[in-house]
């Protein structure tokens, strides 16, 4: 992107511009209408791919808008309102905590954030939040499967497109 990009451009903006772009691509991926067991990998990589490509607060902003945006657009049902706020934490967590281990190993780190946001998702349902079980089944071990799916994916994709974000 630094090829296409004027070196007048701000920080802020580039990152204003990345962030933007990554979040809207999320959105339209999750608006497409395909199975959880798609949607839910790929958004989980954009969350990583955000983290690696325009940095950590990226990475969770958009872990913190999708889960509202969902909502809004109807593609979260309201009755899974009341987990938004511990989705978008658990995006959150998952992508610091990748972040924090990124420099040992990316796999551990992918196995680490994902677990983070396992933790913070099954806390949620069993504890704080009343919802069927079904759903607290939903946001427990699947939950831990497409993030690490995700990382995956992420790390793939970001093999082949790391030169053009430099």
């Amino acid at each position: 992107m630094s090829n296409c990009v004027s070196s007048n451009v701000s920080p802020t903006t580039r990152w204003i511009a990345r962030t933007a772009i990554l979040l809207a691509l999320t959105v339209a991926f999750q608006m497409a209408g395909l199975p959880q067991p798609v949607t839910g990998p790929v958004v989980n990589a954009m969350l990583f791919l955000a983290a690696l490509v325009a940095g950590p607060w990226a990475g969770v902003t958009v872990g913190i808008c999708t889960p509202v945006i969902a909502f809004w657009r109807g593609i979260l049902p309201a009755f899974l309102g009341p987990l938004i706020p511990f989705i978008g934490l658990g995006n959150a967590i998952m992508v610091l905590v990748f972040i924090l281990l990124r420099t040992r190993q990316l796999y551990v780190a992918i196995a680490a954030g994902a677990f983070a946001k396992y933790l913070v998702l099954s806390t949620a349902v069993r504890l704080l939040v009343t919802v069927p079980e079904p759903i607290a089944l939903m946001m427990q071990t699947p939950q831990l499967l497409t993030a690490l799916g995700g990382g995956i994916i992420a790390l793939a994709v970001h093999h082949v497109i790391r030169n053009q974000f430099s």
